[in-house]
């Protein structure tokens, strides 16, 4: 099993009740990554960076997320990403061509800190499908469904993922 690591740019998953304002403010620490993996027993490399909903991400951004995906040692990285645009970032990443590592995007629906089922299953899926699969690319992991970037789509109707065309569900 080689190193992995994982990288957390915020997301709904990292997402922490605010008792002061009764709002959902971004954990930019990432403890709800860092609980599931003690919880599995393994260590990973957790990295934080941008801390924010991935509706507020922007190309700077996700510039400084390739820059460290680029110079970073490791090979197997998973990236906890916000579900709005993590085609978005995907595809940035993909269209790097100097990147030869296998990369997996996932995150939650809903905050791991209220309903931690859903976070848990989609980081464990992105666990597991790294240590199994055999070609370099960018792929993407959410609700059971995992693949190329390019063939797992957000159903906003349905309110989960698929397989699909990706320009069948865009607003």
């Amino acid at each position: 099993m080689e190193k992995i690591v994982i990288i957390s740019t915020g997301g709904t998953f990292n997402k922490i009740y605010n008792p002061i304002d009764g709002s959902l403010i971004i954990d930019k620490s990432s403890n709800a990554i860092k609980e599931i993996a003690e919880k599995w027993l393994c260590e990973f490399d957790v990295i934080s960076i941008i801390g924010k909903d991935s509706l507020d991400i922007d190309n700077k951004e996700r510039e400084e997320l390739l820059k460290l995906i680029i110079n970073y040692e490791c090979n197997n990285i998973i990236i906890v990403h916000g579900t709005d645009t993590m085609d978005i970032t995907a595809e940035l990443i993909a269209n790097h061509k100097e990147i030869n590592k296998k990369i997996i995007l996932t995150g939650a629906m809903t905050p791991y800190s209220i309903e931690p089922i859903e976070a848990t299953a989609n980081l464990s899926s992105s666990y597991g499908f790294l240590n199994n699969v055999k070609d370099n690319g960018v792929y993407i992991s959410m609700n059971g469904v995992i693949g190329d970037y390019k063939e797992i789509v957000k159903d906003r109707i349905n309110s989960k993922f698929r397989f699909g065309n990706p320009n069948l569900f865009r607003e």
